[in-house]
């Protein structure tokens, strides 16, 4: 294989290792149910100068897990019975959900938490995590707008970028930034995920704190 061999998306196929580089965790055994060690709902989406995210589904893996609130522990999502299984690339990052955040139905949203991929090491379904927001891809889902907040581990041992900004990412990773797009617009299959467009840190930062729920603690 050389450089000059190209993908059906007309980009070269080497761009597409990163999406390996972060497969070192385990995929979800079927069935699996994995309960947090922290109480979920109770945690803020600001903790100090960082954002709080949850962590789903590990970078480098498949299996749909998802956090039940009612049970209190994270399970594979469900399709006629089955575990959901993405039919296609590993999820580039660890992607979960920042607590304490809620798009209401009633204001335009889909009724779940803000979506958020972390691009670092792989870490483990239930790990609540500090990171530092980048960005935010702009889509729309079956004709409803969804966000999906980019950020990089707080911790400099975690990261595997070095950008901590949206002008970094987007001037120095540019390559990364159109993978993310690419996936987010093939994952689910052909034309069912729309890219509209991406925004700044800052206005990822704005669209946490439109979301964001009352914490009983402040």
């Amino acid at each position: 294989m050389t450089n000059n061999m190209r993908n059906p998306l007309g980009r070269p196929w080497p761009l597409y290792l990163l999406l390996l580089l972060t497969a070192c965790n385990r995929p979800a055994a079927d069935g699996e149910v994995v309960r947090p060690k922290v109480d979920i709902a109770a945690l803020p989406a600001i903790a100090g100068e960082y954002v709080q995210a949850v962590v789903e589904i590990p970078a480098g893996t498949n299996h749909k897990m998802e956090y039940d609130y009612t049970a209190k522990a994270f399970r594979n999502d469900q399709v006629d019975g089955q575990d959901r299984v993405i039919d296609f690339l590993p999820y580039p990052g660890n992607y979960g959900f920042i607590p304490g955040t809620l798009m209401d139905e009633l204001r335009g949203g889909d009724g779940d938490a803000l979506d958020i991929l972390i691009l670092g090491e792989a870490q483990p379904t239930g790990t609540v995590m500090p990171v530092i927001v980048i960005g935010v891809l702009l889509t729309r889902d079956s004709g409803e707008i969804d966000s999906k907040i980019i950020a990089v581990p707080a911790d400099p041992a975690q990261r595997i970028l070095r950008a901590t900004d949206f002008m970094t990412f987007a001037l120095e990773y540019d390559a990364a930034r159109r993978m993310i797009e690419d996936w987010f617009q093939h994952y689910k299959g052909q034309g069912v995920v729309e890219i509209i467009r991406w925004e700044d840190h800052d206005y990822a930062r704005q669209e946490i704190e439109r979301w964001r729920t009352p914490n009983p603690t402040e």
